[in-house]
């Protein structure tokens, strides 16, 4: 992208980076922030460890810009003079943003390269050791929950808890419920592992029972360390039940300006999915590629043709329009719907949202195209239901 920018802002095309909700909370340890001064400090690393020259267009906490132009997490939008939407790309890729450039404004003698820019990038914070306490397993699809920090004091939210839930708990109510403490990277502070360990206490509305109600974390041998404190609860909500407290208390220390200290700070968490919250990444270590036995597919494999997936719908992640089917093999494989794929369901046009989990499905790729993270693209859905 900063080769295009490049060769095309001398030529008058304005180009910018728009900050949204995060699409994957976790990755290079970044994590959501809660307000907009907490957003624009996260601009500011982009700026710092991209090396990047494009300027930034930060949205707001409600993410009016992000739902206006369609929830896309990395969508691609060409505005002419006009302010007329010229081309709208549903995944951002340079290569076609370039060829259309091309076509709008012209080609340029002598495309820059990567090597040309010598970008002055940097790495991600890193404030203490990560990788010292084992992460939870989680028990299968889990979505985010709305969370509502409550400013009882001046302090920071140093520490930020993420909430998910499975299925059924949006559904009816009963299920698990995952809560994660997670250390913000914009503070540089870590755990202090000398000083009591972090504990939480939720408080819910009659008939709702969550259990535990109460816990505590793990003593660390380690004097500090920078992991996320995770539990995986059982919640069963009382019929008109839609939110709980949690209470955390934590010590937090910032080892550059030399404190340490203990902090309590309080959430209202509601029991519904939150479409901004984003698919966190826990597990970002490729798959081993080991040999298979000679004959079998390995699971979720394409069929003979190579561009056709067959099974049922698992889940479906409407923020990254992600669906994950179960294929007839036994594995699972997401694939991505861009915006502008025809969905069908039952012979009729559908949106993606329409998809339920057990839908029969078959998914047509669009060739060898693939994502950052290796997910196959769809060119065609057609759906059944049960």
């Amino acid at each position: 992208m900063e080769t295009v920018h490049h060769d095309y802002a001398p030529k008058g095309v304005k180009f910018y980076y728009i900050y949204k909700a995060l699409a994957h909370p976790e990755t290079n340890g970044y994590i959501a922030p809660f307000t907009l001064e907490e957003r624009l400090l996260h601009v500011k690393e982009a700026e710092r460890t991209l090396g990047s020259e494009i300027p930034w267009i930060c949205d707001t906490m409600e993410n009016d810009l992000k739902h206006g132009l369609g929830d896309a997490p990395n969508s691609e939008f060409i505005i002419d003079p006009d302010g007329k939407v010229a081309v709208r790309r549903s995944w951002s890729k340079p290569s076609d943003l370039r060829s259309d450039l091309e076509k709008l404004v012209g080609a340029v003698d002598k495309p820059t390269t990567v090597a040309d820019l010598n970008m002055k990038k940097a790495e991600p914070p890193k404030v203490a050791k990560t990788g010292i306490v084992a992460r939870v397993k989680m028990p299968g699809q889990m979505q985010a929950l709305t969370i509502q920090p409550e400013m009882i004091s001046l302090e920071p939210f140093y520490v930020k808890l993420r909430v998910e839930a499975d299925i059924n708990v949006t559904k009816n109510g009963k299920g698990k419920l995952y809560l994660g403490f997670h250390l913000d990277p914009l503070y540089d502070v870590h755990w202090n592992n000398l000083a009591a360990p972090l504990t939480f206490e939720i408080k819910t509305s009659d008939g709702t029972t969550i259990s535990p109600s109460n816990g505590e974390a793990p003593k660390i041998e380690v004097e500090s360390d920078a992991d996320p404190r995770e539990f995986l609860l059982d919640i069963d909500a009382g019929q008109g039940a839609d939110s709980f407290e949690v209470t955390v208390k934590y010590f937090a220390c910032n080892d550059a300006e030399g404190w340490c200290k203990p902090v309590t700070q309080q959430y209202t968490v509601a029991l519904q999915v939150d479409r901004d919250g984003g698919n966190a990444r826990r597990t970002s270590q490729p798959a081993a590629r080991g040999k298979r036995p000679p004959g079998r597919p390995a699971p979720g494999t394409p069929s003979a043709a190579g561009n056709r997936l067959m099974g049922m719908v698992s889940s479906v992640d409407l923020e990254s329009r992600v669906v994950t089917i179960r294929t007839r093999e036994g594995g699972e494989r997401e694939v991505v719907v861009p915006a502008e794929v025809v969905i069908r369901r039952d012979e009729r046009e559908a949106n993606l949202s329409d998809l339920e989990r057990r839908n029969r499905i078959m998914i047509e790729l669009d060739g060898d195209r693939k994502d950052d993270e290796g997910r196959p693209y769809a060119k065609r859905v057609m759906t059944r239901s049960n």
